[in-house]
């Protein structure tokens, strides 16, 4: 029997390797859309990749012809003068057009927890915009929405165990009684490829098994890493000015306004049941000698693509 073709967005990246892997073990052919063709393949002649070609959108069909589903993690975190959520959206627009040109019979899409149009974070208004954007396109779709994705590449868990590892004081937004609920990358992963061998339309909250507070998950870290640091409440403006030093000093975005204020405002938490089954409070203990050991630059890993994605060794 041939073999259903299936394509990724960014496997050479953090989550679509992990969806490109898990498809790859369950016997689907695989091939990929990415800005990084330059970048190491970790599967080898396994995936094929074609590069974004926005611009071209009878280009962009011709490499999404033959595929069965295709699964969109392409997103960006924040503005930047070399990309913005603008670009995003109008690109993402692209590729779910010419995936309806190509034949493709279902996307499943990566959104946020709680997004709105109506939100005053330019994150989370433009996550909406696509999810009505997709679901206009008549394309059976399966949306997904994680909150915190953690994982050997992830940037934020990492970083936050580097500060901890670093500075003797670490500093949370406000009273650090905001919610959230990590998913585990191999989780979302496996959870994508279920969704993409349905063909029911549906919204997911792909959350993890455990809710923390954001102070309790800086203690999480800080006991399975072993540092003893004073964790203490601060205003969010001393928080954003600390973490433009930090940044000025990396040049890169430690974390944006809308991710610091979506997070205050309890928008990484749903009242819904687990979409995962890792807990991260077992997973760091199990990563504790490796994570946090360097900071990792999301802009490090934009400007340079001919290396492969950050992760810490084991």
């Amino acid at each position: 029997m041939k073999k259903e073709t299936h394509a990724v967005t960014g496997a050479f990246g953090y989550s679509g390797k992990y969806i490109a892997k898990e498809l790859l073990e369950r016997g689907h052919a695989v091939v990929t859309l990415t800005n990084s063709l330059n970048r190491p393949n970790p599967f080898g002649d396994a995936v094929k990749a074609f590069p974004f070609d926005f611009d071209n959108i009878d280009k962009l069909k011709k490499s999404l012809e033959g595929v069965k589903t295709l699964y969109n993690t392409y997103w960006v975190r924040f503005n930047h003068k070399t990309f913005t959520f603008a670009n995003a959206i109008e690109n993402t627009t692209r590729l779910f057009r010419a995936a309806g040109m190509a034949g493709v019979e279902r996307i499943v899409h990566i959104s946020i927890t709680n997004p709105s149009e109506d939100s005053p974070l330019e994150y989370f208004s433009a996550k909406a915009q696509l999810e009505k954007i997709l679901i206009n396109t008549g394309i059976s779709y399966a949306i997904l929405r994680p909150t915190v994705i953690f994982g050997r590449e992830d940037i934020l868990i990492n970083n936050i165990a580097w500060m901890l590892r670093t500075f003797p004081v670490f500093g949370v937004f406000g009273d650090g009684n905001c919610k959230l609920q990590p998913i585990y990358v191999e989780d979302l992963a496996k959870l994508c490829v279920e969704q993409g061998l349905c063909r029911e339309n549906c919204i997911i909250n792909a959350i993890g098994p455990e809710t923390f507070t954001f102070k309790e998950l800086v203690q999480t870290i800080a006991k399975a890493i072993g540092t003893n640091r004073l964790i203490m409440s601060t205003p969010p403006f001393i928080g954003r000015m600390m973490s433009k030093l930090i940044g000025l000093c990396f040049d890169d975005v430690l974390i944006t306004r809308d991710e610091m204020e979506g997070l205050m405002s309890n928008l990484l938490y749903v009242d819904s049941p687990p979409a995962g089954s890792t807990r991260l409070s077992v997973w760091i203990q199990k990563n504790k000698d490796h994570i946090g050991k360097r900071y990792m630059s999301e802009l490090s890993r934009r400007r340079d693509r001919n290396k492969a994605y950050g992760q810490f060794k084991d």
